[in-house]
């Protein structure tokens, strides 16, 4: 049985020494419920401490809140909360104020920021090390010579999820020989309808330098429609829509239009619906009563962007709108990325773990910044920092505090909070690994390498120093009047 305590309840529990809660659990009861001794070992499942099997689903989570359907925020506070990050946070791009000719001193400065020549060594899918003449070659493409003294800035959509890349490259690039995962010039991605500045052009022709509203960096120019100003922002500015809920939806399949065809959109991406469609007139060879009839970017031959139907089967999890931000939806949307592969800057077309956090919270319509460094110091958020000065005290104190959907930060990782179950405060996080000690005082490496759900106080950032020590903020999204 599964002792999962209400939210008064684990207050008590709080003050329980990390060798306890590695050590026992709360003794078996009715499901769901408190039991009040600790007398048994941790249960383990898959060698995790303290998991069970039906802590992999949402329902218990979900049981376990008195207030698991009350809004967090309701239409009017996100867009309240929105506008304050993109008033407040610097890492936010606002795409209306980049001006109408950009000068060569802002282009480079963009470049620049995230182009820096590399000061490790680096090494191929093959273990080779890139060489001083690669490294040169990348360079070059990037073509900063060429950069005018003024242009005039393009805008455009994304027509297919894209890499962002620190280079204008495909080379994947890793730290070590054989760790193959963490391509350190891979950024994030974009999605479909995801309006861009193209500020720059490659030496080949082949890859540009956009600015998106969270993020800005080298993306294949194949993969954007440029248009007018009015194009671009117009794009699904008016209703109806369909919001994807699941952890992906892809369109139908389509010989006639292979730009549309088995495209892959996000949860949270929102696409515009074509509500007065003819119920007779087929979509791309078909009829669309079993589907949705969409509106999505194209690429034209000479690059100008376009705007096509696509058919979005039923069978796919959308919504007509962004979803009510409350905890139990929030719990449900996690778990649908359970288990998906970690994707270091949206490597593998999954994401990592600000972006797992990012599409979580955009599914409700939530704007957040692209990275965890960038996210765990927002100003637009509901932030609680933590220094070398505070003590284990204070630190314990505030993940006694944690309510579900808060974000929790270490250096380089954030998590997002489930609930607690054995005695114990649980995350759900997309991680490449984790470590804990076993019931020998061994420090266990985990390959997780994915979306997974473990507790947080045994969670080891190294021999002597534990996720909680290394906390460095936690981030809430809630009402700012509460503040």
């Amino acid at each position: 049985m599964i002792a999962i305590p209400t939210l008064p309840q684990r207050r008590r529990l709080a003050p329980l020494s990390r060798a306890l809660i590695l050590a026992t659990a709360l003794c078996a009861g009715p499901a769901f419920a408190l039991s009040p001794t600790p007398v048994q070992m941790a249960p383990t499942y898959a060698g995790i401490i303290g998991l069970e099997e039906a802590l992999l689903t949402p329902q218990p989570w979900i049981a376990q809140l008195p207030d698991a359907d009350t809004l967090i925020l309701d239409r009017a506070g996100i867009a309240a909360q929105n506008l304050r990050m993109r008033q407040l946070d610097a890492s936010i791009i606002d795409l209306h104020k980049l001006p109408a000719t950009l000068p060569r001193t802002l282009v480079r400065e963009h470049i620049d920021a995230i182009s820096s020549a590399p000061t490790r060594t680096l090494y191929d899918v093959q273990g080779r090390q890139v060489s001083a003449t690669q490294l040169q070659a990348i360079a070059a493409n990037l073509g900063l010579e060429a950069i005018p003294a003024s242009r005039p800035i393009q805008y455009g959509l994304v027509v297919h999820r894209a890499a962002l890349r620190t280079f204008p490259t495909d080379l994947r690039v890793f730290s070590s020989k054989g760790d193959t995962d963490i391509d350190r010039f891979q950024e994030s991605a974009l999605f479909p309808g995801d309006a861009v500045a193209v500020l720059h052009e490659s030496a080949d022709g082949k890859w540009v330098f956009v600015a998106s509203e969270r993020y800005a960096a080298w993306m294949e120019k194949r993969f954007v429609g440029t248009g007018s100003a009015d194009q671009v922002f117009g794009y699904g500015k008016e209703g109806p829509y369909r919001v994807i809920t699941g952890a992906t939806a892809t369109t139908a399949y389509t010989p006639e239009e292979p730009r549309v065809s088995n495209l892959q959109l996000e949860m949270g991406v929102r696409v515009p619906v074509l509500a007065d469609w003819p119920a007779m007139d087929t979509v791309n060879g078909q009829q669309a009563h079993a589907a949705h009839v969409i509106q999505l970017p194209v690429r034209n031959d000479d690059g100008s962007l376009a705007l096509v139907p696509a058919l979005l089967p039923r069978s796919q999890e959308t919504s007509d709108d962004y979803l009510p931000l409350t905890r139990a939806n929030l719990i449900t949307q996690a778990f649908k990325f359970l288990g998906e592969r970690y994707g270091w800057g949206h490597s593998y077309d999954t994401r990592d773990c600000s972006g797992f956090v990012s599409e979580i919270y955009r599914s409700f319509g939530v704007l957040l910044p692209r990275n965890t460094s960038a996210q765990a110091i927002s100003p637009a958020l509901d932030r609680l920092p933590f220094t070398d000065k505070d003590d284990t005290a204070a630190r314990e104190a505030a993940i006694a505090d944690l309510q579900v959907g808060d974000l929790v930060y270490i250096p380089g990782h954030v998590m997002m909070m489930l609930g607690t179950a054995n005695g114990m405060t649980w995350m759900i996080h997309d991680t490449s690994g984790g470590s804990w000690f076993d019931a020998d005082g061994k420090r266990i490496h985990a390959q997780l390498n994915g979306v997974s759900v473990t507790p947080l106080e045994p969670m080891m950032a190294s021999d002597t120093a534990s996720y909680i020590d290394r906390m460095t903020n936690i981030q809430r999204i809630r009402p700012q009047a509460t503040k």
